[in-house]
């Protein structure tokens, strides 16, 4: 694993779900854990991952994912003012949602792929590298 990369909440949720492009996170999360490099999410994706898997299926579900999340290795990233503020000029000028733009600034930051298959992200695909899983 040459880059860094930066996981979306969708590459997650079809992780857990075991949606299209589930097996690609899996050898990703595989890979990171073989390796002992963690990927990387923001903590504002960390959320809408809650939000998204309490909406569709409970709260004792997000739970569980949250629970599971815990275990693998991906490093929670805290946002701090700067984050915040690129995250905003992504909101400013493309149309993406803006829990997405926060994982747009990380990747940003940390100058990392940004894994995911939410097509808003076509929006930021001159400023990051995307991985579309």
């Amino acid at each position: 694993m040459s880059a860094r990369k930066v996981l979306d909440s969708y590459g997650l949720i079809a992780f857990f779900e075991n949606e299209p492009g589930a097996d690609r996170v899996a050898d990703l999360i595989k890979e990171a854990r073989d390796k002992d490099k963690p990927l990387f999410l923001s903590v504002v994706n960390w959320g809408e991952v809650y939000y998204i898997v309490s909406r569709t299926a409970g709260k004792a579900a997000a739970e569980e994912t949250i629970k599971n999340l815990d275990t693998l290795p991906i490093e929670i990233v805290g946002v701090d003012r700067a984050m915040t503020k690129l995250a905003a000029e992504f909101k400013a000028s493309r149309k993406m949602s803006y829990a997405d733009c926060f994982a747009a600034a990380l990747a940003k930051n940390k100058k990392a792929e940004l894994i995911t298959g939410d097509k808003e992200f076509k929006e930021v695909e001159g400023d990051i590298k995307i991985v579309w899983v």
